[in-house]
């Protein structure tokens, strides 16, 4: 059963100069955790828009939990839990005050749907009464959850839940979604981070308003064309250079403590051969090793094609 289908979805803004959506199709099954990976500006937001009803499609169709999100906007607004990329709660309203406002909006309460919200609201209780806006990252980010998930929602829509937020409470806010998961809640999130890409049953790879590539994490992995490597010496901005320019070199790009490497030849003596060039090029301290692939190499590499 699909909870979330987009067909040939596209969405263009000022005038149709900017191609923020471009023929964008996927579906999302019932309780899955699926995850939009890209950069900024890459349409994971106006993705994200047209699926809460916040903003209408040019072209295509899509539906949530079998409404349309033309025609049905009204059921989805029901059914749906949305968290913007940006904290828009009220800022001046206590914790608590914030809750009941959303609860009431969905005639419900915090104590009907105590069961899905207690791991957070916990979190929470040591803070009721103290101003939205005086939170930490963490903590408006926990109550911003919360608030999407005082009605129950059958899908809930996380848009960059993470951003600007500290690596202890990205990792405790993964654990509460996979929590959330085995409620049975079909939850999509977006996301500029590509080791978060890693936390998804399924994603979405996008940038330029295209879906450049959907599957397991895994999967997209292991169709990463040729082999990798990584490599290393005491000057890394020369190095970075000279290996652009060596025509043994398929692709270079730095990550970190190190640049990743493919050659042009998929041949054992490339490696030494590689290393003898950069001694001749005054490196010292040269390492080079085989590395398996990340999301964001496969991203770079189908950028790139």
């Amino acid at each position: 059963m699909k909870d979330v289908v987009l067909n040939n979805i596209s969405k263009t803004y000022h005038k149709g100069m900017v191609q923020a959506v471009n023929d964008v199709t996927f579906h999302v099954s019932k309780g899955e955790l699926f995850g939009l990976i890209g950069p900024d500006g890459a349409g994971k937001t106006s993705i994200f828009r047209i699926l809460t009803t916040l903003l209408l499609p040019d072209g295509g169709t899509a539906s949530v939990n079998g409404f349309d999100v033309v025609k049905d906007y009204k059921a989805i607004r029901k059914n749906v839990g949305y968290m913007p990329g940006k904290f828009s709660l009220y800022q001046d309203l206590s914790v608590q005050e914030n809750l009941n406002f959303f609860a009431a909006i969905f005639h419900t309460s915090i104590e009907e749907n105590y069961d899905l919200i207690k791991d957070i609201y916990i979190q929470l209780e040591p803070f009721r009464d103290r101003r939205a806006g005086k939170l930490s990252g963490g903590m408006k980010q926990k109550l911003a959850l919360c608030c999407a998930l005082i009605h129950r929602p059958t899908v809930l829509f996380l848009d960059e839940p993470t951003t600007g937020v500290d690596v202890v409470s990205r990792k405790e806010f993964w654990d509460m979604l996979k929590r959330l998961k085995q409620q049975g809640i079909t939850i999509l999130v977006s996301t500029p981070y590509m080791d978060e890409a890693m936390l998804c049953e399924r994603i979405a790879l996008i940038q330029n308003g295209q879906i450049m590539s959907i599957d397991t994490p895994e999967n997209i992995i292991k169709q990463f064309p040729e082999n990798l490597f990584a490599v290393k010496s005491d000057t890394m901005g020369n190095l970075l250079h000279d290996l652009k320019n060596i025509e043994i070199i398929k692709s270079c790009n730095a990550f970190g403590a190190y640049h990743h490497v493919t050659f042009n030849h998929d041949d054992p003596e490339m490696k030494e051969k590689l290393i003898r060039i950069l001694e001749e090029k005054k490196h010292m301290n040269i390492e080079l090793k085989p590395i398996t692939p990340t999301i964001e190499d496969c991203f770079i590499k189908l950028m790139e094609n």
